[in-house]
């Protein structure tokens, strides 16, 4: 493999070489929006073209997995968990039908790499000069923008009236203690669509920039992702989660916005949510970590984005040598944030009330790089499409606590689901 640097217009130039990177079967592109803190890494990074690929789907993913690092150790290996790889870790059963038809795990070691930061884009190929003059002389600028995507109307896999009676039915496990807090999700759904789904990942991205964004192609699948959560990150020795929990709109104004964010910041619901959490993201940390290095480092931060704010806190610890990174990851999926407390019972609990299958949704989508660290994000706020099935869907999902209300954790569903709406120009069947 050789490396090459260039000059380049960044934002073009990715956008060129994003349309030349959709003739290969395997792609995946990670976009961080200019969002930075002390552990990020990457400004944007595409990689294309299978050399080899792990996509399972039966027992042992994790193990699978550990070997297939071990043959690629210095490689970038971006990839994916599914939620439901949860029935592997705990003794747990998802009956739903599977209608997206993604693999449970997949990750790919690319033959090309291109990493652009400032007006620069670094690739990693046997032939980087190639590389960089067939971007150039494949662009097509007819094929920029989003194509018309008329007369999608989502479904709802659940009525108001049925999420009502289920958030009821979870809220009574709650007085009764058999847990103390659960996300409930639900799925929104189109089937026979035909779209394009670079461009519709592009104007998902303008619409809603988040720090965790992501394009990622597997043949006729596809998730396109606007997440603004790390799952976990190992930088070095020191393993970061960032679970988000509590959730507010966007005011009109930055007068709105002052106001919004001090009621964020000061609802006990909202903390109470997130502190639950932590709590949960600590006790798994410290499956992985070295005696005593569980901390959580900033507690009910306000990050700030396109549609939302939300409470975020960050816990990190230092990791046991004799600990792998797959086994870190197995031994804190997955993430907390979108389970519960108790998460065994909780996960339960969803899969006893929920009333499709998550998937790739609540899972976890980044890379393993080649100096040993790694990022994952948390798939929420993303659509999952199948081309060949003409099937497009995401889901959202909230936090039950003792005293949470039903119509307002509807209402941030439907909150959550608005960068998506806005994106395809659509709207929810009534």
């Amino acid at each position: 493999m050789a490396t090459a640097v260039f000059q380049v217009d960044t934002q073009k130039f990715e956008r060129q070489a994003l349309q030349w990177a959709q003739q290969f079967d395997d792609v995946c592109f990670f976009q961080s929006n200019g969002y930075s803190d002390e552990y990020a890494q990457i400004d944007s990074l595409l990689a294309v073209k299978a050399l080899d690929c792990l996509a399972y789907e039966h027992t042992d993913v994790f193990l699978a997995l550990e070997k297939f690092r071990a043959k690629y150790p210095d490689k970038w290996m971006p990839g994916f968990f599914s939620y439901d790889l949860k029935n592997e870790i705990e003794n747990l059963i998802t009956s739903f039908p599977d209608r997206l038809e993604f693999p449970e795990a997949y990750f790919f070691i690319p033959t090309v790499v291109l990493h652009f930061k400032d007006n620069e884009v670094q690739i990693e190929a046997p032939d980087p000069e190639t590389v960089y003059h067939n971007i150039l002389a494949s662009y097509n600028t007819t094929n920029e923008g989003v194509k018309e995507t008329k007369n999608i109307c989502f479904q709802k896999r659940m009525s108001e009236t049925a999420y009502v009676e289920v958030f009821q039915q979870l809220l009574k496990h709650i007085q009764q203690g058999d847990i103390y807090e659960v996300n409930l999700c639900q799925e929104f759904y189109a089937e026979n669509v035909v779209l394009s789904p670079l461009a519709v990942y592009q104007k998902l991205n303008r619409v809603s920039p988040t720090p965790f964004s992501c394009f990622f192609k597997i043949k006729d699948n596809y998730i396109l992702s606007a997440s603004p959560e790390r799952f976990l990150a190992k930088r070095g020795n020191t393993l970061i989660s960032q679970p988000i929990k509590g959730t507010a709109p966007r005011g009109k104004t930055s007068e709105d916005d002052f106001h919004i964010i001090e009621t964020l910041k000061n609802s006990p619901k909202e903390i109470s949510e997130n502190v639950m959490i932590v709590d949960l993201v600590r006790n798994d940390l410290t499956r992985s970590a070295q005696e005593g290095t569980v901390k959580a480092e900033r507690q009910l931060e306000v990050q700030t984005f396109e549609q939302v704010h939300q409470l975020v806190s960050t816990i990190a610890c230092q990791k046991k040598a004799e600990i792998s990174d797959v086994e870190v990851i197995r031994n804190t999926f997955p993430a907390g944030s979108m389970t519960g407390a108790p998460k065994i019972s909780a996960m339960k609990l969803c899969d006893r009330y929920e009333n499709s299958k998550r998937g790739i949704y609540a899972g976890a989508l980044g890379y393993f790089n080649p100096k040993g660290d790694f990022d994952f994000n948390v798939v929420i706020r993303s659509l999952l499409y199948n081309a060949k099935k003409q099937y497009l869907s995401f889901h959202t999902g909230g936090a039950i606590t003792i005293d949470a209300d039903p119509k307002k954790e509807y209402e941030e569903c439907l909150l959550k689901a608005s960068a998506i709406l806005k994106t395809l120009d659509t709207r929810l069947v009534t």
